[in-house]
């Protein structure tokens, strides 16, 4: 017996479909699967971020470190909702072209940030960590040190 299917019903599956195509068509477009890998080239798929890879090109960290190395936590499960929010943000704002430029690190990139600088020079900074104890937090390693991802600030 054929029931038919309700208005409410039609319209939703008519928006689902047009969410995943449109959804699926962008992410084929923006080359969304090669942000799943620690590539750095792909970080240049958009125009703003050229300035910083040509930056992170010269800088001392290049022989040793990739963008996700800095920018995203190590921890999996982490990583990857690290690259999926910032893709989102990002799609978005290319998009709609409401982002800010130069480019800013958001507050949770930004403790991602401190916390690799940690992990990678904990050796160099435990007595700092050690006698700040807490109040670490209230510091950031980049207030500094802001040339070694992405070569010397312009000025």
């Amino acid at each position: 017996m054929n029931t038919p299917i309700s208005k409410a019903a039609l319209a939703l599956s008519i928006l689902l479909g047009l969410l995943v195509g449109v959804g699926g068509f962008t992410f084929y477009y923006a080359r969304g699967a090669s942000y799943l890998f620690d590539d750095p080239k792909v970080c240049v798929n958009c125009h703003v971020m050229r300035d910083h890879n040509d930056g992170w090109q010269k800088s001392s960290h290049h022989a040793v470190a990739t963008c996700n190395d800095c920018h995203v936590p190590h921890a999996l499960v982490r990583k990857y909702l690290a690259k999926a929010e910032n893709g989102f943000w990002h799609s978005k704002g290319f998009t709609l072209q409401d982002f800010h430029e130069p480019i800013q690190i958001r507050t949770k990139n930004e403790r991602a940030l401190e916390e690799n600088c940690v992990r990678c020079h904990g050796e160099f900074v435990g007595d700092v960590i050690a006698h700040y104890g807490q109040r670490f937090g209230e510091m950031s390693c980049v207030r500094c040190h802001d040339g070694v991802g992405h070569g010397a600030p312009e000025a």
